[in-house]
């Protein structure tokens, strides 16, 4: 059941009218109830991994906070964190591992051949399992109580709004708003009802409709020239943020609309002037986690300036791997820790050059030209991202130039008509400039305070997406991870 689907729709409805009129365990419980189906409506079996999370998570809590010893709440902690990772490592690594040693194996000329899993992976299972380590690791560390009702516990890990792509919650932030009766004002679904639109908006209308033409070009790269590959790369990185952030903006209205605050993950992170500055703004939730439970526990920045360097790379190669069990990934993640790295070391070259041009004069110039070369670092990055395997990646980005010319037959076929290409155009320009504003407040054109003009935008809004939305099934990108 998608969020872009009127059976999320009518599902929505209906749970959000028996949310309104009941109050305390009851009220919970048809929110369990609703989220649980809200799971199964993918896989039935899985259910019992969620269940399985959420009861060991639950006792290793108890125990971990009931334990005085050191060494017996690093044992319950223990417990808990080789549950969910061995979770995620039997369904998502299984076969990327056991593959890896295979070609290894050849590539030393040993015939060894371990047998492959048909393994489905659970929907959202990286996000469940991330969630619910953030709750043991948070009681071990004593900042935050075990969460003594099960009932609360278990809605902290499958409240459906944001249970299958995130935003990753801490128990700090979501429990103590299931131990309190939430308020709903007219306010709060008025907002929630905006978010809600802006994101079906980024994902219908943008992310859907480019999403043909991306999967046209990189599923057969070597049949296009460079025009074709850099259009698709732009596209797919249109198509990324619209449909991940897009995915957000909806969870986040809906609950909202119920009464809860989720976190913000995204930030128009493409407006950033550098790497580091993307990541504080992309997917906030789960570049937070990776900080402060991989990063600084490495040590972070308080070490000597290569363990630095390496407690870097070694963040993101495993952020890269946790999108994906795919070498693909692990690159990708390789390749924005050695963006870092270098960003860090030729700062005060970068400085002193600019000191030298006297780029100070021309501050929004400066800015322009770092938000640009951040941008194109952070596309060509989702070259890895996209791309079925390292070798159509290597050559997508080897074959970006020269650009030669699309051929029209290729646009119609990707789903880019001379009729709808325009609108389409016209409606990413109008992201952008929407987004530039929600960035920058105090810009906001004054017309914008008048009702009549918002409720304008706001039909435009509709009218694209009945108009240009895409209406067919097509998953949310994060749903795979």
């Amino acid at each position: 059941m998608l969020f872009n689907s009127f059976q999320f729709l009518l599902f929505f409805v209906v749970v959000w009218l028996l949310v309104m009129v009941t109050r305390g365990t009851t009220r919970k419980i048809i929110l369990l109830v609703a989220s649980y189906y809200f799971y199964m409506c993918w896989s039935t079996r899985y259910i019992f991994v969620i269940w399985g999370i959420t009861v060991i998570d639950y006792m290793a809590g108890l125990q971990i906070e009931k334990a005085e010893q050191l060494a017996r709440r690093r044992l319950y902690l223990g417990v808990s964190l080789f549950c969910n990772l061995s979770l995620l490592v039997f369904f998502k690594y299984f076969n990327f591992l056991t593959g890896s040693v295979r070609s290894a194996s050849h590539l030393f000329g040993l015939q060894y051949d371990p047998p492959l899993l048909a393994i489905i992976l659970p929907v959202g299972l990286s996000f469940h399992t991330f969630q619910a380590m953030s709750y043991t690791i948070e009681v071990y560390r004593r900042r935050v109580p075990a969460e003594k009702n099960l009932l609360e516990y278990a809605l902290y890990i499958a409240f459906f709004p944001q249970m299958v792509a995130g935003p990753i919650e801490r128990p700090y932030e979501l429990l103590p708003q299931f131990h309190r009766e939430p308020k709903v004002t007219l306010a709060g679904v008025r907002s929630g009802m905006v978010q809600a639109g802006w994101g079906l908006f980024k994902k219908m209308v943008l992310a859907d409709n480019v999403a043909d033409f991306v999967g046209l070009v990189y599923g057969t790269p070597r049949h296009y020239d460079g025009a074709a590959l850099l259009l698709a790369t732009l596209l797919f990185s249109i198509q990324i943020y619209c449909d991940f952030s897009g995915y957000t903006d909806i969870a986040l209205g809906i609950a909202r609309m119920m009464g809860y605050e989720l976190r913000i993950n995204f930030m128009q992170p493409y407006f950033s002037r550098s790497v580091g500055e993307f990541w504080r703004r992309w997917h906030i939730s789960l570049s937070t986690w990776f900080r402060d439970y991989v990063y600084i526990p490495l040590g972070g920045n308080r070490v000597k300036l290569s363990r630095h360097y390496l407690n870097l790379m070694l963040t993101f190669v495993i952020s890269g791997l946790w999108h994906g069990a795919n070498w693909t990934f692990v690159i990708w993640g390789f390749l924005h820790g050695l963006y870092l790295i270098v960003a860090q070391a030729t700062a005060p070259y970068a400085a002193r050059c600019a000191q030298m041009l006297g780029l100070h004069r021309v501050p929004r110039l400066t800015a322009a030209f770092k938000t640009l070369l951040t941008f194109s670092l952070v596309t060509f990055a989702w070259i890895l991202f996209r791309a079925n395997s390292v070798r159509d990646s290597w050559f997508i980005a080897g074959h970006l130039l020269p650009l030669g010319r699309i051929d029209p037959l290729l646009l119609k076929v990707g789903g880019f008509s001379r009729a709808t290409a325009p609108y389409l155009a016209l409606s990413i320009l109008a992201m952008f400039v929407i987004e530039w504003w929600i960035a920058h407040p105090s810009h906001v054109p004054r017309l914008w305070a008048r009702p009549a003009f918002r409720a304008l935008a706001y039909n435009a809004c509709v009218y694209a997406i009945a108009f240009f939305g895409f209406f067919g099934h097509r998953d949310f990108i994060y749903f795979q991870f």
